[in-house]
């Protein structure tokens, strides 16, 4: 920043001037006794004292590296979002218009090829000047004003004071000079004069003349002409003072100053002068947005990689030094973000939720990750990311945990998860097939209430079972939607139609902590954990149809893209590559998968879901026509719903729900949702057919593999006079298949009854 006079030179009296006179004649004095140090030796101990306090002045003008702004980018580079505290973008001096470098030095130091750091010259000019006349002249020279404001950005990244020109003590002013001296010993005036010209303030968060250009004027700092030259030369002086956006009849008036100084220097013709002096401004505001609030595209995927980024000791050993490297090292985060994905996730949020015509309360997600790969592909999401309090705003990420793995001292900026509804119901399909059951297998889905002290097994239970005890005292009675379609029906059956006492008379024969436990292997847990570790599921029955959990829907969607990769799952992961600009490559989670269910568990799983997409609540979606499995989910409150649609190459969870409390009270019937009120919500109504616009945008898109088919055995139970061996949890012993699944196909038996049902409540009360 330029020279500013200290507010005891300011002043016209006569008084004033003498002091002014003493105060640049005592710094003139020391200094010249300091670089005259023979001459002086012998001239007493006041010299003495002078020469002894200079030269116990540092020597050495130590910088630290200039913040430069953080960009993230998608997988195709494009820009999500960029990060900074100084947006600067260094630039070398041929690469800075002639006219900058001659408005700046005709401004404020004209003789800075003449002198060497200090010029005694400029300074008796200035007491002269401001003992004759009403001017308040300074005389620090580009090399003194380079020296202050790499001071000052040192003293900004240790948490130090700026100290500036008005502010200066004697000593201040002596340091600046001595360390001016040196750098001239150290650097070339070319390289002082880039050095000025990138790290100097123009306005409150640009910082050097490239992103100053971009910011006044939308071009870059070789292009700049004369008149833009000369009003960012005059702005240094004073970024606020001479603002153009703040005072714009200050910075005309200070511009022409600059241009006529660059006439009076022999830098510019007077035909040249007239001509830029004739014109405006000429401004072109371009602000560079920071952070994720002002993200180019996906603000929460953006959110969740700073955070992802602050969490990592990797970066720092201290949150504040991560905070340091992340929005000052000029870091490239490359992601895995696929901008094609995001954009018709996004749309298709936007069509289905728009906050503008959307209930406060209500939250619309759409998250897709690669199942080969965890990889995120897009994180969508129906709210503005703004800190401000207003309807439609909020910086909760509504796709992730509250906390990294558990954690509470790593953030993630999430939600808290929400109850997943009937898309738990194929953890007991997983359960019951890798127990060597068919998915034909007859069930009897009538209607009952399983009394008080009922046992079911449980082996992770004290006595190894798991026994009813409601609070009414009543037993458990789940029902189905509507109250009906109680039956004898197929596994496979009950899982298209989400028929809750299906699902419960299956989880009857099973074991709960099995089920419980191919659910949190795959990934489901607790969005909220907060004991240093996730939290799994719940084990009571409720649980089987998502009342006991609360996912967030990237536990969700990797959940199922443990189904669709054939039992293996890969953590999700968003970071491919990180660099700084000084060449530093910090280390990214590569890609980690590991089996966790057996193949062809998960391949009895896929026919299942697939059979939902045929007969049950996705059979009327229209999403392209390829090949795709998929679960609705809805909560006994309807407050919170669910669609799963996957292939083998892709696996989104889209979740509509009441992000700001659960219960009865919480219910979506009622509220406005993109400028419709529906007086019941399911998964199929809102969730689904937002999908289905999704994948209507991305044809030609990931649109993976058929399925491989579970045995036949798997399907339909074992042939007369076989006794089929399914494959089990790696580690238990598989166990033998039944031969009371009957012959019926593929989920046919029982007719088609209400084919968009989806129970999937607490209490079995829930539809999709």
């Amino acid at each position: 920043m330029a020279a500013r006079k200290s507010p005891l030179f300011d002043t016209a009296t006569t008084l004033g001037k003498i002091v002014a006179f003493l105060g640049i004649s005592g710094l003139a004095g020391v200094l010249a006794a300091g670089l005259l140090v023979p001459v002086a030796a012998a001239a007493g101990t006041g010299a003495s004292a002078s020469i002894q306090f200079f030269e116990e002045l540092p020597a050495e003008l130590e910088r630290e590296a200039l913040a430069q702004p953080t960009t993230i980018v998608a997988a195709d580079g494009s820009l999500i979002a960029t990060l900074y505290e100084e947006n600067r973008q260094p630039v070398t001096l041929d690469q800075i218009s002639p006219a900058m470098k001659d408005a700046l030095i005709a401004i404020e130091d004209y003789r800075f090829y003449d002198h060497g750091g200090v010029d005694m010259e400029g300074i008796l000019g200035a007491i002269a000047s401001n003992l004759t006349s009403d001017t308040t002249r300074g005389a620090s020279t580009l090399t003194q004003q380079f020296v202050t404001n790499v001071l000052n950005d040192t003293a900004r990244q240790n948490d130090g004071t700026a100290v500036f020109n008005g502010s200066k003590s004697v000593g201040d002013k002596l340091r600046e000079m001595k360390l001016a001296i040196a750098v001239e010993k150290e650097l070339s005036k070319d390289e002082i004069l880039e050095g000025y010209l990138n790290i100097v303030q123009f306005n409150g968060t640009s910082y050097g003349v490239q992103a100053a250009s971009k910011y006044f004027f939308n071009v870059d700092a070789k292009d700049l002409n004369i008149q833009q030259s000369a009003l960012l030369a005059g702005v240094v002086n004073g970024p606020t003072v001479y603002s153009p956006e703040l005072n714009p009849e200050g910075a005309l008036q200070r511009r022409n100053i600059v241009i006529g100084a660059m006439l009076t220097r022999g830098k510019i013709t007077q035909e040249e002068h007239d001509a830029a002096i004739a014109t405006d401004l000429g401004l072109a505001i371009t602000p560079t947005l920071s952070g994720c609030v002002g993200a180019a595209q996906a603000p929460y995927f953006c959110d969740y990689v700073t955070h992802l980024i602050l969490n990592d000791p990797a970066y720092g050993e201290t949150t504040e030094d991560r905070r340091k490297v992340l929005y000052r090292s000029g870091l490239t985060i490359r992601t895995t973000l696929d901008s094609r994905v995001q954009g018709a996730a996004q749309t298709a949020v936007n069509e289905t939720a728009n906050p503008d015509t959307t209930d406060g309360k209500v939250g619309h997600t759409m998250l897709s990750l690669d199942p080969k790969t965890g990889n995120i592909l897009s994180m969508a999401q129906n709210t503005r990311y703004n800190p401000e309090v207003a309807q439609g705003n909020t910086v909760l990420n509504f796709n992730v945990d509250q906390f990294d793995g558990g954690d509470p001292s790593k953030s993630l900026g999430g939600g808290g998860g929400f109850q997943p509804g009937s898309t738990y119901k194929p953890f007991t399909v997983a359960a019951w097939v890798e127990a060597g059951k068919s998915l034909n297998q007859q069930i009897d889905g009538r209607k009952r209430i399983y009394p008080e002290g009922d046992r079911w097994r449980a082996s992770c239970e004290p006595g190894g079972n798991y026994v009813i005890n409601t609070p009414d005292g009543e037993g458990y009675e789940p029902q189905n939607y509507g109250d009906e379609n109680y039956g004898t029906y197929t596994v496979l059956y009950g899982l298209a139609q989400s028929l809750n006492t299906i699902t419960m008379e299956t989880a009857k024969q099973l074991d709960l902590c099995r089920i419980r436990d191919i659910a949190f292997d795959l990934g489901v847990h607790n969005a909220n954990s907060s004991e240093g570790a996730p939290t799994p599921p719940g084990i009571n029955p409720p649980a089987l149809i998502g009342g006991a959990v609360s996912a967030a829907p990237m536990s969700m969607a990797t959940a199922f893209s443990g189904f669709a990769n054939e039992g293996t799952v890969c953590v999700a992961r968003a970071l491919t590559e990180v660099t700084a600009v000084d060449g530093t490559s910090y280390p990214v989670p590569p890609v980690t998968c590991e089996r966790k269910i057996e193949a062809d568990v998960a391949r009895g799983v896929n026919y299942a879901t697939q059979e939902v997409m045929k007969i049950g609540s996705g059979s009327t979606l229209q999403y392209g026509g390829i090949p795709m499995a998929g679960k609705t989910g809805t909560n006994d409150a309807r407050s919170q719903t669910w669609f799963m649609g996957y292939n083998s190459d892709m696996v989104t969870a889209s979740w509509v729900g009441n992000w700001q409390g659960e219960g009865e009270e919480a219910s979506l019937g009622g509220l406005q949702i993109g400028g419709q009120v529906y007086p019941e919500i399911d998964g199929s109504l809102i969730a689904a057919p937002s999908w289905a616009r999704f994948m209507q945008q991305i044809p030609g898109l990931y649109v993976g593999q058929p399925f491989t088919a579970p045995p036949s055995a798997m399907i339909n139970g074992p042939q007369r006079g076989t006794t089929p061996t399914f494959p089990a949890r790696p580690g238990v012993p598989a166990v033998p298949g039944t031969n009371t699944g009957g012959t019926g196909t593929g989920g046919t038996t029982g007719g088609t009854t209400g084919g968009a049902a989806d129970n999937g409540g607490t209490n079995g009360n829930g539809n999709g």
